[in-house]
């Protein structure tokens, strides 16, 4: 994971340093995220997109209830898009419309149309679901992949999984970019998670 650049306008840069540092994100006291996150991880295994869809419909109901903003609607696709250009390519897991606040995400593979392993999938629901949270609770014009973006996101994918959140470490890049030292971050500590 790389983050972004820093916007140019220095008022957009405001809310790109804010987003940057704002790493914690409060989850429920309890447990009420682990069900539908359970119960979509089983009907993914079953490949059944019927029950996949209700089980995210059913956890970004109660995110969004939790936090307090509007349920973004959901779409799950079958295989992901694929971009090929001259010596690249690239998948596309989901994706969020600020417009429409609808999250699409993608339950197989682009190249062999298996389905994905929960955890990819899980991850980028959380993901899209945090792009929503920038919009629609801290109010951002922008939902930028900061360090903060990726803690944020981190903290509700562990805390909806019940498994234990890892401070994230970065390493420095050129041209004020940072990517995820994943040797450090696995081998880090546990995170405190506010609830």
């Amino acid at each position: 994971m790389l983050t972004e650049r820093a916007p140019r306008p220095k008022a957009l840069r405001a809310e790109f340093v804010k987003s940057d540092l704002l790493s914690a994100l409060p989850v429920p006291a309890d447990d009420r995220l682990l069900a539908p996150a359970r119960r979509m991880a089983t009907a993914l295994q079953a490949e059944n997109l019927a029950e996949v869809l209700a089980s995210c419909s059913d956890f970004l109901g109660i995110a969004a209830d939790f936090y307090g903003v509007e349920r973004p609607g959901i779409r799950v696709l079958a295989a992901r898009p694929l971009r090929v250009r001259e010596g690249w390519s690239s998948e596309l897991f989901g994706d969020y419309d600020p417009q429409t606040h609808q999250i699409r995400v993608w339950m197989r593979t682009a190249i062999r149309k298996q389905v994905t392993s929960f955890g990819t999938f899980f991850s980028t629901l959380c993901h899209e679901f945090c792009h929503h949270l920038d919009y629609q609770r801290f109010k951002f014009r922008d939902s930028w992949h900061t360090r903060g973006f990726y803690g944020r996101t981190a903290v509700l994918y562990h805390h909806a999984r019940g498994t234990p959140a890892k401070e994230l470490f970065w390493i420095k890049m050129a041209g004020g970019r940072w990517r995820i030292d994943w040797m450090r971050t696995r081998q880090g500590g546990q995170v405190a998670v506010a609830g």
